[in-house]
């Protein structure tokens, strides 16, 4: 479908273009064709804006673009006609005949379906999670692993090379601070009074690491000094810490190509390099002992300090040299997953791609806002005792690993999301990711009835029986479907995988009240073999949308 139509504007600009009506420069680029469904019939199966992002480049006005190019499109044989709106919209009414060669379409792909070439040749780094190893996943990191994982899988979808990263922050104060930690519980677990500093990590979770340290190697330190034995336990509660972050991100049904340690960037001296880079670029200056990064001539607020007075790098330092590093790699387009609260840090990583001499706009930043847990529409409490939340093992394994990835990705990455646990685990419509997958489960019961009643849907079958399929619900279900591969590939451009989402959940709404309404197995032969190609359709897309989502599209509910 998404060939078919869009190869009909394609060809309508093109037919404009030649007739004098249409004027592209030479060295001009025909942008992207996009194509929306008509929210209502009036206005047609589809429109286009193409009209309003040619005029730009023509100089001309886009109603009149518009003109030209329905005028254009009108000649085509799957078109009934065309009319222009507004500023320069075009309105799609196809031909009747259209929809049983786009449900034909669908058939023949199967789990292709919803695949494109449109990021063909270019090389997309997700980077995504890289939580501190420090302690458990929280919540907000499942957020940000859905989003990740499934706006990778609609990358891959529409063409791109994928390249799915963790990046390890494993050094610095923090680890030295995870690290005394452990040896304050380890005391304690063998009976020695402690006292626990303010900034200690609080969580039970360290506690836990302890006593697997002394199952592990007794009490063979009980009597060494913190100095002796600090790099052993904070590699010891590193390495338990990743297991667990690993093991959690695994049952998610996540897996990264490359985990990314922040030590290896000083083991290769890729930070001395990319900071003599820079200075070779003109863009780090020493002042006051410390050394500088000249942000701000590159737009961002101030300028930032690579190595304290100290002689000590900070976290900017390393997130320098990691970034040049994905540069290096090859990379055209790099995507980096942030929690709200690193807002303030964008500014500083564009700086970096600016100072490169590169266009800040192959970096490309989304940030995961809260997520509120409640139960029942009341807010859950956290715990009470101090390093206490509620963790991404905890909500998965009350949900399950389907329910939370669906409910993460139901709104736009950067709005806070509502997550009800109650409603997640109902077996009832009013459930979102319930009602998508039942309609792939319900699909499978009706092809279950039909081998009962001895109907066999054969894959060769006369493709001439779907211009049975000619009530409202049937072509509106079919519109919708045909409009997979664009909703695939708008997510991918806008890099916004909980459009995939709200297809699914609007394609749900519009089969379920079909069946209610509508018998598939009859008497009628032919009208038996269109309704069931109908189905197998919509469990194909349902099936195809929900594994982007990272979600099964289970044959029994």
């Amino acid at each position: 479908m998404k060939a078919g139509l869009k190869g009909i504007i394609t060809a309508s600009v093109q037919k404009a273009v030649q007739a004098g009506s249409v004027q592209i420069p030479d060295s001009g680029k025909l942008p992207d064709i996009i194509i929306d469904r008509s929210k209502k019939d009036e206005f047609g199966d589809f429109s286009t804006n193409i009209a309003m992002l040619l005029a730009p480049l023509t100089k001309q006005p886009p109603r009149r673009i518009a003109e030209a190019v329905a005028a254009a499109a009108s000649s085509d044989d799957a078109v009934e006609k065309c009319e222009v709106a507004g500023p320069g919209f075009i309105n799609i009414f196809l031909k009747k005949t259209y929809w049983p060669a786009a449900l034909a379409d669908i058939l023949k792909k199967g789990a292709d379906y919803g695949k494109g070439t449109s990021g063909r040749g270019r090389k997309v780094q997700v980077e995504f999670v890289s939580a501190n190893p420090t302690g458990p996943l929280h919540i907000g990191h499942g957020r940000g692993a859905a989003v990740g994982d499934s706006l990778a899988n609609v990358l891959a979808a529409a063409g791109y090379e994928v390249t799915r990263e963790f990046y390890i922050n494993d050094r610095g104060r923090q680890i030295d601070t995870l690290g005394r930690t452990a040896f304050l519980r380890y005391h304690e677990l063998l009976g020695r009074k402690i006292d626990l500093p303010e900034d200690s990590y609080k969580g039970d979770y360290v506690k836990d690491v302890a006593r697997d340290f002394i199952l592990k190697n007794g009490d063979r330190y009980v009597d060494s000094a913190l100095d002796d034995v600090q790099k052993i336990f904070s590699d010891f509660a590193k390495k338990e810490l990743l297991d667990r972050i690993k093991k959690d991100l695994m049952d998610f049904r996540i897996e990264f190509d490359v985990w990314y340690s922040e030590i290896s960037l000083y083991e290769r001296s890729l930070v001395e390099k990319a900071i003599e880079e820079l200075r070779q670029r003109g863009f780090v200056y020493e002042e006051e002992g410390a050394l500088w990064l000249k942000t701000t001539a590159l737009g961002d607020d101030k300028d930032r300090v690579l190595r304290k007075a100290g002689g000590d790098m900070t976290y900017f330092a390393s997130d320098v040299a990691y970034h040049i590093e994905k540069i290096h790699r090859g990379f055209t387009t790099v995507v980096d997953v942030w929690g709200a609260d690193h807002h303030g840090y964008e500014g500083r990583i564009r700086a970096v791609f600016r100072a490169m001499g590169l266009d800040d706009k192959m970096l490309r930043i989304i940030f995961i806002q809260l997520v509120a847990l409640l139960r029942d529409g009341a807010p859950v409490p956290m715990g009470k005792r101090e390093g206490e939340f509620v963790t991404l093992r905890q909500v998965m394994d009350e949900v399950g690993a389907d329910a939370c990835r669906f409910f993460f990705l139901m709104r736009k990455s950067d709005a806070q999301l509502d997550f009800d646990l109650e409603l997640a685990k109902k077996q009832a419509p009013e459930n979102p990711v319930y009602y998508v997958q039942y309609c792939h489960a319900r699909i499978k019961s009706i092809f279950g009835f039909a081998k009962e009643k001895g109907v066999a849907f054969l894959e060769d079958f006369d493709e001439g029986i779907l211009k049975r399929l000619v009530e409202k619900e049937e072509l509106d279900i079919i519109k919708h479907m045909a409009m997979f591969e664009e909703t695939v590939e708008k997510s991918a451009l806008h890099m916004e995988p909980h459009r995939i989402t709200f297809y699914l959940t609007e394609l749900a709404g519009l089969f379920h009240p079909y069946y209610s309404k509508t018998r598939v197995i009859t008497d009628d032969a032919e009208a038996t073999l269109a309704r069931l190609a109908l189905c197998k359709s919509v469990g194909t897309v349902t099936a195809n949308g929900l594994k982007l989502l990272g979600i099964n599209a289970p044959d029994k509910m």
